[in-house]
């Protein structure tokens, strides 16, 4: 086995120890430690119950108060717990500020699921960990897949690929797009093996692939697409579907938009004959199930075994309706000219019989490679479509960190094959806000769209040193928060005249968020940096919190998070933070000089707090 193959398994095992041990709920990990990590919802109100895909148990819930949850991303794998009772696993449909959804994988609801003190918590994700064991153990049995293997992970020089000229594709449906954009689309159109696209902030990395697919459909290619959220897979799919594209959305589509519902298998299923099966069979889970409910909690050993017969009918009611499902689905698969998902959600639609031509992997710099080797074998040909240097792909074991797990499969690609095609002008932001991470990390290559010239002043560094603005433990004794710096917010709200609803207030600790929804306007947007990827506002202020006599900054040091948090403004950035405890960072000693060049700097000494 290749060496690289044995210690992607090695890193497999450690994150999936890592979950185990960070999730478990015992005397050492209290409840009120995982909340505080952001890894427990507790507790929650149940405000729906209901039977949906496959005639699983599914509950909509509230949470009184606006948790910390980038760490609930939908997919993950969670338990519905209650203390005393044997918890439920599930998982996470989605969630959105105070209110979620989530699948319990149970013949049905347990009795205690309205009770007070319920709750929900990160559980292993042995389903998707498994499924990357598989596929990596079997990689080098599909010779074409193990040779691209072995090209991102060997030692050898590789010859640059003939330069394509983009001039090839005589005709491109959206007239809009600039040099970089259509020489991507005609690379990804000749693509006869893998192609290479950087899409940096704000440069139409969407826009870019929506024309790459319709060409490619239109000469009769059938497509997969793939992206490691849902949420991203649905800004594809509602790009695809404005062009007039046949896609079929695949995976966790509870939670699609009404406008992608009916390109979803359910969706197209809607009023067939078959799911009028469907719905007989469920009315039939549900007789057994209400029979077994006769049983509560308290019965004999001859009620338990009536009771069980019954739940095992559900469970074999079930497994017909999914076979009926997958039935009418392979029809649907076979016309669609594009299927589109997350990696598991294809995955587990056993897409394999299928020829597809190309498999396109959007925001692939958030993929960790072992997931993107359990689709690469769908299709001949690949696209890898994102930016490396913003934020990785997230691990919770610091070994498997260190041995690579934490490498994305575009950070892997780009470091070995020469053909990257960089989508160079930015259509987001003021030029003043994107020319620092256009000179740090885009080798001043970035260039900002002639209409975003700046008109005023577009970036301002609010100095704190020297203020006594410390950083303290939160009152979760977990995570840092600075509440000298949310004073500076609420005065820069005032002075600037900031509009709640067009501001997001963002930093790179949970501690500062939590404490900035009790202090700042409700309109406001306010999340950590993590889970605004992907995300913009007209106006954004980024809080440091970071403030020692030691010059300690933490994970600040990982600068891909700072090149997310500072490219979201449109017309606005405010970043707050202490020289005195970041400026000996070379990264942070060139932003600042940055802004007194091209912006505004200014001390908290000017401001009357």
């Amino acid at each position: 086995m290749h060496p690289y193959i044995q210690t992607l398994l090695t890193c497999i095992d450690l994150e999936e120890k890592e979950q185990v041990n960070k999730y478990k709920l015992d005397q050492t990990h209290s409840l009120k430690q995982l909340k505080a990590e952001g890894l427990a919802l507790h507790p929650i109100t149940i405000t729906r119950k209901n039977f949906g895909y496959a005639d699983y148990p599914e509950i909509s819930f509230r949470i009184n108060f606006p948790p910390e949850a980038s760490m609930f991303r939908d997919g993950a794998a969670i338990e519905c717990f209650i203390t005393g009772e044997e918890p439920i696993k599930g998982v996470l449909l989605q969630l959105d500020g105070k209110a979620g959804e989530c699948r319990l994988f149970a013949p049905d609801f347990p009795d205690w699921i309205e009770d007070h003190g319920v709750g929900i918590k990160l559980s292993p994700d042995t389903r998707t960990t498994g499924v990357m064991k598989k596929c990596l153990n079997e990689l080098e049995q599909n010779k074409p897949v193990y040779r691209l293997f072995e090209t991102l992970h060997s030692d050898t020089p590789i010859t640059p690929a003939t330069i394509l000229n983009h001039t090839s594709v005589t005709h491109y449906y959206n007239k809009n797009l600039n040099t970089s954009q259509q020489q991507a689309v005609a690379a990804i159109v000749q693509n006869e093996n893998v192609t290479i696209v950087h899409g940096p902030p704000g440069t139409g990395k969407t826009t870019t692939l929506i024309e790459a697919i319709k060409q490619l459909t239109q000469q009769g290619k059938k497509i997969a697409v793939a992206a490691p959220s849902n949420t991203a897979v649905d800004n594809i799919v509602a790009g695809l579907l404005q062009q007039n594209i046949n896609v079929l959305r695949v995976g966790n589509t509870s939670k699609v938009s009404d406008n992608i519902f009916p390109h979803t298998p359910e969706g197209k299923l809607q009023n067939s004959k078959q799911l009028k099966e469907i719905k007989e069979l469920k009315k039939r889970a549900e007789e057994f199930r209400r029979m077994a409910l006769k049983y509560k909690r308290s019965f004999g050993k001859a009620e338990r075994e009536q009771r069980n017969l019954l739940f095992r009918e559900v469970k074999s009611i079930r497994a017909t309706i999914k076979q009926l499902q997958a039935y009418n689905e392979e029809k649907l698969y076979s016309e669609a000219a594009v299927i589109a998902g997350t990696p598991i959600g294809l995955y587990d639609s056993q897409l394999q019989k299928l020829n597809f031509d190309t498999l396109i992997i959007d925001e692939a710099g958030q993929c960790i490679e072992p997931l993107a080797w359990c689709i690469i074998p769908l299709a001949p040909t690949l696209v890898l479509a994102g930016d490396h240097w913003q934020l990785p792909p997230t691990v919770l074991s610091n070994e498997a960190a260190i041995k690579g797990l934490n490498q994305s499969i575009l950070e892997t690609a780009v470091a070995r094959l020469p053909q990257v095609h960089l989508l160079n002008t930015q259509y987001r932001m003021r030029q003043a806000i994107a020319g620092f991470s256009s000179d740090y990390f885009y080798n001043n290559q970035l260039l900002s769209a002639a209409h975003l010239a700046n008109l005023d002043n577009h970036i301002y560094f609010i100095d704190t040193a020297g203020a006594g603005y410390n950083e303290e433990q939160g009152p979760d004794g977990m995570s840092l928060q600075n509440n000298g710096e949310l004073k500076i917010v609420q005065h820069l709200i005032e002075t600037h005249q900031l509009e709640p609803a067009q501001t997001a207030f963002i930093s790179p600790y949970s501690g500062q968020t939590m404490a900035a929804k009790e202090q700042l306007p409700a309109a406001i947007k306010i999340s950590t940096i993590d889970s605004f990827q992907g995300q913009e506002k007209q106006n954004i202020i980024l809080s440091l919190v970071r403030s020692n006599d030691d010059g300690i900054i933490g994970f600040l040091k990982d600068y891909r998070r700072m090149n997310v948090a500072i490219t979201r403004a449109k017309e606005k950035l405010f970043v707050i933070g202490d020289s005195a405890t970041i400026g000996a960072d070379s990264f942070y000693s060139r932003f600042l000089e940055y802004v007194e060049k091209n912006g505004v700097y200014q001390t908290v000494w000017e401001f009357d707090l």
